[in-house]
């Protein structure tokens, strides 16, 4: 199993628990989290306060915590859209890309994602973690 496939699997829980945050900011008062605060939970064992009120702190929050973005890359890998270039960086922006997708209608006629087909996606990204890394042990010959 790959450390990514259990923060994957962790944030699956977490959602299904407190709740997914759709709104403003990276979580609410009543414990509900922004897909990328509930992966940045599932590492940490926290949610910071600036979650609630501060949208460029908890950016950066996110950003500098490597396991978190490991996750969120692969969130964002197996999902049916493509990331969105970060305008700043020309890189592409996998936490724009994972709230974005979580919180839009794919087309016109549809809604956004509901939680369960979200922590759906979750736990596919968490197979797909284990399955680019669970290699058997090699011995030498």
């Amino acid at each position: 199993m790959s450390s990514t496939g259990t923060v994957l699997r962790t944030t699956a829980h977490i959602l299904n628990y407190y709740g997914l945050h759709t709104g403003t900011q990276f979580a609410t008062v009543d414990g509900r989290l922004d897909i990328t605060a509930a992966i940045f939970r599932a590492v940490t064992g926290r949610t910071p306060n600036c979650f609630l009120t501060d949208e460029d702190h908890s950016l950066l929050q996110i950003r500098m915590c490597e396991p978190a973005m490991d996750a969120i890359r692969m969130l964002s890998a197996v999902l049916p859209t493509q990331p969105p270039t970060d305008p700043d960086t020309g890189l592409d922006d996998h936490i724009e890309h994972v709230t974005h997708w979580a919180t839009t209608p794919t087309w016109p006629d549809q809604n956004a994602p509901t939680t369960s087909e979200v922590i759906g996606a979750i736990l596919r990204a968490a197979q797909a973690a284990d399955a680019i890394t669970d290699f058997p042990h090699q011995t030498a010959a």
